[in-house]
């Protein structure tokens, strides 16, 4: 459907796909789709691939999209109308024929809000369709704040980031929420470890009726895995995990250009890995929380268990004592690595993936070389057949805000990723 055929939208006004539902199981022998799902996916195809591009012409569209010239030429007008492309500058080729065309995404032509909800702070940045950061509100939090104030405080930095980038309100897509799990596949809270308070707190729920918009609740690190994907384009294209520092160790998996949740949303519950690796497990052989799994806690209690005597007492102090050298500080994050690389193995074992990316909130520039460097030699060594592959470690290439920026883009992911019968997917509805 072009703009002229739904006259109540706006020119450049971005509308959430909201077509592609996944099919029932008892449905999915049924082949092929109908005319509205082919043209919705096409489009969400074309947008995908100029993504990861960057900038690229309509004959390379067509070329890996597998579309006909004809088909890209039409999806492009009405992309183009819609205000969601930009054309550069016609280029020459050393062929003789038309110029070539290149087209990009419009950054400014969408907008989402990520929110990043950790027991201790509050985290909402507004970004556009490249990722960028346009404003940004942090508040910080008590041990006790209630639902009704969180759900009212996380509102108010929406919407003040709104109203202070001047965006038109026709390209705000939603609000993305990232957060530590378990939750629910409706956007619940659950059975929280770290902040009794907010435990079966229907989040996702009260912010879209406080806020009246589209509202999409991910685990923090699944969220920062859709992010790293949304703002690595190609060197991102891939399948990897996402090791995520922060309120406790997460993980998020990218499989077939798709965030893998699982059936309950709960997926890459990395810390019951490390615990069975260790034996960490109780008189029921449940899986036991792993302290190392919990840098920001761990740190200064091992290094004061490995004798340190300083003056660090918080957690950004005995990262920069780590960074000095101090042996005791040293000694616990090299045992906080040694851990979490053990989970690591883990997962390179069950899913065999050529990349695993660290990142995260928590993840320090002082404790990266050891980290990295451990979890590198583990992947490559420990893994049943690590002489088949080389998994490549990497920092990710979100540096600052991770969860909040990857919240965003979750919004971003639901409105214009491809998805085919893939994981549970995302409702903007």
């Amino acid at each position: 459907m072009t703009a002229q055929d739904d006259p109540g939208r706006a020119l450049g006004e971005i509308r959430p796909y909201t077509t592609r539902n996944p099919r029932s199981l008892s449905d999915r022998k049924q082949p092929g789709a109908n005319q509205h799902d082919l043209g919705s996916f096409n489009e969400v195809t074309i947008i995908e691939t100029i993504r990861q591009a960057g900038t690229i012409s309509r004959t390379e569209i067509s070329e890996q999209t597998g579309l006909t010239q004809q088909s890209v030429s039409r999806i492009l007008r009405v992309l183009l109308e819609r205000g969601l492309l930009i054309e550069g500058a016609q280029e020459r080729t050393e062929r003789l024929g038309k110029p070539r065309t290149p087209v990009r995404l419009r950054a400014e032509a969408a907008h989402a809000a990520g929110v990043l909800v950790d027991p201790e702070l509050i985290s909402v940045v507004l970004t556009d369709l490249d990722g960028q950061v346009l404003e940004r509100r942090s508040v910080p939090l008590t041990d006790e704040v209630a639902p009704d104030a969180l759900v009212e405080i996380i509102a108010g930095c929406v919407e003040d980031v709104v109203a202070a980038s001047g965006i038109s309100p026709g390209t705000f897509l939603g609000v993305g929420v990232a957060a530590p799990g378990p939750i629910t596949v409706d956007g619940q809270l659950l059975d929280l470890p770290l902040s009794q308070v907010w435990r079966n707190v229907p989040l996702k729920a009260l912010l879209a009726e406080r806020l009246e918009c589209p509202v999409v609740l991910e685990k923090d690190g699944a969220a920062a895995a859709v992010g790293e994907r949304w703002i690595g384009r190609t060197e991102r294209a891939g399948d990897f995990v996402y090791l995520y520092f922060g309120t406790g160790m997460g993980s998020g998996l990218v499989l077939n250009g798709e965030t893998y949740r699982g059936a309950s949303a709960n997926a890459g519950e990395f810390g019951q890995l490390c615990a069975i690796r260790l034996g960490r497990v109780d008189d029921a052989g449940r899986p036991q929380l792993v302290r190392e799994c919990n840098p920001p806690v761990a740190l200064l209690e091992i290094a004061h268990e490995l004798g340190y005597s300083g003056k660090a007492r918080t957690y950004r102090e005995m990262c920069a004592e780590v960074a000095a050298g101090d042996p005791a500080a040293t000694g616990a994050a090299q045992q906080i690595a040694d851990v979490i690389a053990l989970g690591a193995v883990a997962l390179i074992d069950l899913l065999d993936l050529p990349l695993l990316v660290i990142g995260g909130p928590a993840f320090e520039p002082e404790l990266q070389e050891i980290v990295v460097t451990t979890i590198d030699r583990a992947v490559n060594t420990l893994p049943t057949a690590h002489q088949a592959r080389h998994v490549s470690v990497q920092r990710s290439l979100v540096k600052v805000e991770a969860g909040a920026i990857g919240a965003a883009s979750t919004i971003f992911h639901a409105s214009f990723a491809p998805s085919v019968r893939r994981t549970r997917q995302y409702a903007l509805q």
